[in-house]
Order: structure tokens, then sequence, then C-alpha cells
């Protein structure tokens, strides 16, 4: 079983990580570099937004009227 201190740690630990992520990305803007001019980071966030749309539209269907 998850202790609560452990959920609240991995948390804590993932928002970090995304701050990280966004600072990193925020210096690389202010060199020039943009992280969005990118044509790979375009397409892997299609990707987890499409993946994202078909995974949640299953799961309320399948809630919705059942699995088969």
């Amino acid at each position: 079983m998850l202790t609560p201190a452990l959920v609240i740690a991995s948390s804590f630990a993932y928002l970090l990580l995304l701050f990280a992520v966004a600072y990193w990305a925020d210096r690389r803007a202010q060199a020039g570099r943009s992280v969005i001019a990118n044509p790979w980071t375009y397409a892997l966030s299609l990707a987890v937004y499409c993946t994202a749309w078909t995974y949640f539209g299953s799961v309320g269907r399948a809630a919705s009227g059942g699995v088969w």
C-alpha cells in the first residue's frame, strides 16, 4: 500500500521536475534556441495529445456503455 508520505513526496518531485523542464526551456528561448521551433517537440506533443484523447474517450465510453 502506498503511504501518504510517499504519495506527497512523489507529487512534489513530479512538480519539481515540471518546473525544472519549464526553467530549462525558458533559458533556451532566451538564448535564441527555442524548444518550440523544433519539429520533434511539435510531433511528440501532438502524439501525446491524441493519445490522451483516445484513452480518456475510450474510458468514458466504457464507463457509460459497458466494455462490449
